[in-house]
């Protein structure tokens, strides 16, 4: 295996695990609500751009991180109760336009409250590459990787191990039946913005000092997201952790191999594929499955 080839499969790992946890959070909110939140990159924007702010403001970084999260999840929150609950039964695109516009507004935000400037953050743990096989990686991509692993094992046992996991599956499988039980809907809807806050939030904090942290970086990242959301499976969290990887791996290599000049387009040509060959994603079984 030539270390060129090795050089981009790593940089598509480390960017696919970003799509990974933005696809991620697409599907635990439509598995609630049966909402699509193109608010979601914001949610990493904000995630990035508030760790920086509260590093710039003197807090040692993992308590700025720590705000950050707190910050970006209270926001999803908001978003859900004073922007999606109010809209309760309205048709599925009228809640689509409502998180289009929420988009807007929080990019418009954080241009008023941090300029358009391009901002950094230090990695966690040095700058010096590692060498593995004639390919060079930095820590920060490894922190990426281990944190998206970290991140789908422990909501793997929060769905799979816990009561309120249990409760947000059974509400994605059958609304009705949830409510029969005494299951709270609202509560679950809430939960699910906040945890999909949390997964944008600590996908922007881990690729920002990679990719650098703008007010426009979650555009892009949000509409990549979507794709892997899509390509696994609308609502399958597991499809949309293995498609964020492979739409990574295929930009890596585009980039690499054709010309950087295509590497936005791969995500959005592949998703155009699967839609003729495979319309419920790539890793749906028959119908479209909410779990």
């Amino acid at each position: 295996m030539s270390a060129d080839f090795l050089q981009f499969l790593f940089s598509g790992i480390t960017v696919g695990a970003t799509y990974a946890l933005v696809g991620l959070g697409f599907s635990i909110i439509y598995n609630a609500s049966h909402v699509i939140n193109f608010a979601q990159g914001e949610f990493v924007m904000l995630g990035g751009m508030a760790t920086v702010f509260f590093y710039g403001a003197g807090l040692p970084m993992p308590l700025a991180m720590a705000m950050a999260v707190a910050m970006t999840i209270f926001i999803g929150m908001a978003l859900e109760k004073f922007a999606v609950e109010p809209a309760k039964g309205a048709s599925i695109v009228t809640l689509i336009i409502i998180t289009i516009g929420a988009s807007i507004f929080l990019r418009g935000l954080a241009e008023v409250l941090w300029g358009r400037n391009f901002h950094s953050l230090p990695p966690i743990s040095g700058s010096d590459p590692i060498n593995i096989g004639g390919a060079l990686v930095l820590p920060q991509s490894l922190w990426v990787v281990g944190g998206t692993i970290v991140i789908v094992i422990t909501l793997a046992w929060f769905f799979n191990r816990t009561m309120t996991g249990k409760a947000m599956v059974a509400s994605a499988s059958n609304p009705l039946a949830a409510r029969l039980v005494g299951i709270n809907l609202k509560f679950i809807l809430l939960l699910s913005f906040a945890l999909s806050a949390m997964l944008g939030s600590i996908a922007g904090i881990l690729i920002a000092p990679i990719s650098l942290a703008y007010p426009g970086v979650g555009i892009m990242l949000g509409l990549k997201g979507f794709c892997a959301a899509i390509l696994g499976g609308m609502g399958n969290p597991m499809g949309a952790v293995l498609a964020g990887l492979i739409v990574g791996i295929s930009e890596a290599l585009t980039a690499g191999y054709i010309s950087s000049a295509y590497k936005d387009a791969v995500a959005f040509i592949i998703i155009l594929a699967v839609l003729f060959l495979r319309p419920n994603g790539l890793f749906s079984t028959g119908g479209t499955e909410r779990v």
